[in-house]
């Protein structure tokens, strides 16, 4: 997927910074669309779809904590990536700004090639998204993903799985026999961004043996795991 088929959402209060972070992104070839306010935000959005929305917290009217709650009451915004752009480094805000659903807390200033290495970082997550939003049917195994409830159902029964192993799953099961690196894994499922412990997916992969049984995935030592067809 080239750089030019993503859609970046820039929304920020500040004309400077809605044109230094644009030229910015648009060297790199991005489409980058722009918006001065929270409102006109969700209304862009909810037009352009785009695969990622940076996104001021200090705002009139709407700030960005609000901005970022509403988007995701929106269904069809709910899986887009938000990732904050802002001056306001304390971690009351970083918490507040993880709380509202965002992917990522980005403090300016900050120099634009790491800008937008962050956000390619980010924008990985699209190339490795392979979920739909309708179930998944594995009914030769008796299994069956259900994406809009974060449910498994295995033979009939029903398992409710937490989102980081709904989603650790789903990436596996989209490519039976493929081994999903490590680097591969913590990119799709947890974004290269944020920091977890070496152990977490083994962690993980435990629990969901432990609930779908031993016989789906496969340890690959020293790279990762795959799903058995």
């Amino acid at each position: 997927m080239s750089n030019k088929t993503y859609r970046i959402l820039l929304v920020d209060d500040e004309p400077d910074i809605l044109e230094f972070v644009s030229y910015n992104l648009r060297k790199e070839d991005f489409q980058v669309f722009t918006a001065s306010n929270g409102r006109d935000a969700i209304k862009m959005a909810e037009e352009l779809h785009p695969h990622l929305i940076l996104l001021d917290v200090m705002m009139p009217a709407m700030d960005g904590v609000e901005t970022c709650e509403e988007i995701r009451r929106h269904n069809t915004l709910k899986d887009t990536l938000v990732a904050f752009l802002t001056a306001r480094g304390e971690d009351y805000s970083q918490i507040a700004g993880f709380d509202a659903g965002g992917d990522d807390y980005i403090t300016k200033p900050i120099k634009p090639k790491v800008l937008v290495s962050r956000v390619k970082a980010l924008l990985k997550r699209v190339d490795l998204k392979i979920v739909e939003d309708a179930p998944v049917d594995l009914s030769e195994k008796g299994i069956l993903i259900d994406r809009e409830r974060y449910v498994v159902m295995k033979e009939g029964v029903e398992i409710s799985l937490p989102k980081k192993e709904f989603e650790l799953l789903a990436l596996l099961y989209s490519r039976p026999q493929k081994v999903f690196t490590r680097d591969e894994i913590f990119a799709s499922v947890w974004g290269d961004n944020i920091i977890v412990g070496d152990r977490t997916i083994d962690v993980h992969i435990r629990k969901l043996r432990e609930k779908i049984g031993d016989d789906f995935i496969r340890t690959v030592k020293g790279v990762g795991y795959k799903f058995m067809d």
